[in-house]
């Protein structure tokens, strides 16, 4: 791969996060992390020199692959040459339509090796916003990897990983060391797999359980009660009426609290209509 980008005489952009990686044996391990059969679509986002989106195709009914560096477009014309189930966009994924991109791809999984810079958003983006999505299987930084697979009561665990559970499951594959990338960043990384189908619960407003994870994080040294009080302007008796309907124990920290546990506590203040929509 590293031939081909010289070939072409291509530079690698720091503001893109380029990273890439081209050992065969790491790469057929994501795809069997991601799980990905001869009958699914795979949306990859970053495309890079097509080093993961051939490993995909070759397993894969149909890859898409997003890359927003137009100058690699003749590196991948090459390292992707006899794929016939290849789709490369040129386009800016953060820029897409969803909704109208998944009308186009069914039902779908996502593989990618996420640029660091857009890892929280574009991952958080799905977990919103999906429909269609069966699991997001991402690289990403080691320590991001920790946040997203975290448990309650740890100091990994925070709004990220709440919101993640309110969807699905989210593993820790594998990690990979920095040496495995080049150019070599400063970190190490991690393969995560979030898989919608698996874990997850419903509430009754997605906006109220949003709202109740921003609160419980909002200040890791104060209470619950009194990060309610602050959030949603309520006296300290309703919040304490509040936590006890929902079975949280006085003085408790929202790190303390399972994904579930703040899944009730959205419903009542739903319910309430201290939360609305």
């Amino acid at each position: 791969m590293e031939d081909i980008l010289y070939k072409h005489g291509f530079g690698f952009k720091k503001k893109f996060g380029q990273n890439f990686i081209s050992d065969k044996n790491l790469l057929r391990a994501i795809v069997a992390d991601a799980g990905v059969a001869k009958q699914d679509t795979v949306l990859e986002i970053g495309a890079g020199a097509g080093a993961l989106t051939g490993a995909l195709a070759e397993c894969a009914r149909r890859v898409v692959s997003y890359e927003i560096d137009r100058e690699l477009k003749p590196v991948l014309e090459e390292s992707l040459a006899g794929f016939e189930n290849i789709e490369v966009v040129f386009r800016d994924f953060a820029k897409e339509n969803l909704e109208t991109l998944e009308e186009a791809l069914g039902e779908y999984a996502v593989v990618a090796n996420l640029p660091y810079y857009i890892t929280t958003p574009i991952i958080m983006r799905f977990a919103e916003e999906a429909k269609r999505c069966r699991s997001l299987t991402v690289m990403v930084q080691e320590e991001v990897a920790f946040r997203l697979a975290a448990a309650e009561n740890t100091a990994d665990y925070g709004a990220i990983t709440a919101a993640l559970a309110r969807r699905g499951e989210a593993q820790i594959m594998r990690k990979v060391p920095r040496a495995m990338f080049s150019p070599r960043p400063n970190v190490d990384s991690a393969v995560v797999k979030i898989d919608f189908t698996r874990g997850g619960f419903a509430v009754k407003s997605e906006k109220a359980y949003r709202a109740v994870v921003r609160c419980a994080f909002l200040s890791r040294r104060k209470t619950l009660e009194n990060n309610l009080m602050n959030a949603f302007r309520l006296g300290r008796e309703e919040a304490k009426e509040i936590l006890g309907a929902a079975g949280i124990r006085e003085g408790a920290r929202g790190e303390a609290l399972s994904p579930e546990t703040l899944g009730a506590l959205s419903d009542i203040l739903f319910e309430k209509n201290i939360v609305t929509g």
